[in-house]
This record gives structure tokens, C-alpha cells and sequence, in this order.
């Protein structure tokens, strides 16, 4: 499982990485961004199906 954001459509409420910390931070100006390469781990598959379901704008797809 992958995890991606559309950059262009994040507008940085923050939702994504309060609830997947080890899978989203923010970046300089606040907009989300995935860590490392996207790979969602063992363990984290939940957290990051809750960061889609969050994400007001839909800019975070999951590919299974």
C-alpha cells in the first residue's frame, strides 16, 4: 500500500498528520507531505485510510 498527496490540492488543515504522524508531516509553509517514499508500514494501514477519510480537500489517495 502507497500512500500520495496531491500538493496542489492540500491547503494545510492539518489533519493528516495529527492522525498518521508516522506516515505525514508539514512542510515549511504548513501543507502536508508524505515521509520517505510513501510505503504505508505494517501497522499503519488504519491510520492512513483515517488521513483520507480526514482530508477536507481529498488531496491524500491510498493505492492497494
Amino acid at each position: 500500500m502507497r500512500v500520495c498527496v496531491d500538493g496542489g490540492s492540500c491547503v494545510g488543515h492539518g489533519r493528516c498528520y495529527d492522525v498518521a504522524p508516522a506516515l505525514f508531516e508539514d512542510d515549511e509553509e504548513g501543507y502536508c507531505v508524505v515521509k520517505g517514499d510513501g510505503s504505508v508500514p505494517d501497522g499503519q494501514a488504519d491510520a492512513a485510510r483515517r488521513a483520507v477519510a480526514l482530508c477536507p480537500e481529498r488531496a491524500i489517495t491510498l493505492a492497494e
